[in-house]
């Protein structure tokens, strides 16, 4: 029999969930970042302290299927075989002491190129900045490091921005944590995906201040950081005209730009084109209306700038994989379960 027990097959009995996460565990990996990030998960998978993986579902995987000791000496069993095609939410590549991350076999740095190409977002704890720099995806981005892996981190990769005073950085796909709880990157992820309650409760039960949440980060729930300042104007503009979205020829004036340079600056600093990235972010607001509101779909289409339920629905099914009405129904399935 296999010794593994995968908590998140594909096939399991009862809703999906709305965010499902794969931890890779580096041998000698940080323990307090992994803690933090999945405690929060933990909490806001369930009602009360039940701990069942109903609204939020995680993995533990290693590099070779084998137990991994974290920094602190507490030894780690994966429970699910390593794999990169599930469809993940969220893939974190968790690392620690710099001596198991500063060189990362090929074959992981090739899967994790491939996970990045299929959109899938990886974040990065501790050291694990260090693998996905390895695999050359932190070039011309952002990334959030470590205060004592600064001057090694800039010698090895040369062509990456590291910043040393945020908790964590998202851009271009890589959401980078340098270490700490992960608390905040955490709340913003459940705020995301299973709405404002669900994140509140996190943080009421972890004993953290929300406010607390909003300092010094980059994150997941605002807009887009880049290098690139116009790129981050034209980001905060869509986000203020999600409900009456304009031809995008209006945009790259507003920018002072041709349509093709806006183009090619978004595909380079956030892998989508202007018009797919606005699509996505219109998308973003429509589900989170349609979790934390009673809004009809008309109502939400209409609010999130697309011409009727029909248009919503269609591309809502295309990103997401369901219609609005089995999102909300798989919602209120959590919901009974949970109180059960």
């Amino acid at each position: 029999m296999s010794q593994f027990q995968p908590p998140i097959a594909e096939d399991c009995a009862g809703p999906r969930p709305d965010l499902t996460i794969g931890f890779l565990l580096m041998n000698k990996f940080t323990l307090a970042s992994v803690a933090g990030l999945v405690e929060s998960l933990r909490f806001a998978a369930d009602e009360s302290f039940e701990s069942r993986q109903i609204l939020c579902r995680w993995a533990w995987m290693t590099c070779d299927n084998q137990p991994v000791t974290a920094s602190c000496g507490l030894p780690v069993s994966p429970d699910a075989p390593l794999d990169f095609t599930r469809r993940w939410d969220y893939f974190v590549v968790a690392g620690g002491l710099l001596e198991e991350t500063r060189h990362p076999p090929g074959w992981l740095l090739q899967a994790l190129r491939e996970l990045h190409a299929r959109n899938v977002p990886i974040i990065t704890l501790c050291s694990g900045a260090f693998v996905a720099g390895n695999a050359g995806l932190l070039d011309g981005r952002r990334c959030a490091i470590h205060f004592t892996t600064r001057d090694e981190f800039r010698q090895r990769f040369p062509k990456a921005l590291p910043v040393i005073d945020k908790t964590y950085i998202k851009d271009g796909g890589i959401i980078s944590c340098p270490g700490g709880t992960a608390i905040d990157l955490a709340a913003d992820l459940i705020r995301r995906h299973c709405g404002l309650v669900r994140s509140q409760k996190v943080l009421k039960y972890l004993l953290v201040e929300e406010q607390e949440t909003s300092r010094k980060k980059v994150g997941v729930a605002q807009p887009d950081v880049y290098e690139n300042e116009m790129v981050a104007r034209v980001i905060d503009y869509m986000k203020h005209h999600l409900a009456s979205p304009v031809p995008l020829a209006e945009v790259a004036d507003f920018a002072g730009v041709t349509f093709r340079q806006l183009n090619l600056s978004f595909n380079k600093c956030t892998g989508y084109s202007a018009t797919v990235y606005w699509r996505r972010m219109r998308l973003e607001q429509a589900r989170k209306l349609m979790a934390d509101s009673s809004y009809s779909i008309n109502e939400i289409a209409v609010a999130t700038g697309f011409a009727d339920a029909s248009h919503l629905i269609a591309w809502f099914r295309k990103q997401y994989g369901e219609t609005p009405s089995l999102f909300r129904k798989r919602r209120r399935e959590v919901e009974r379960l949970m109180k059960g």
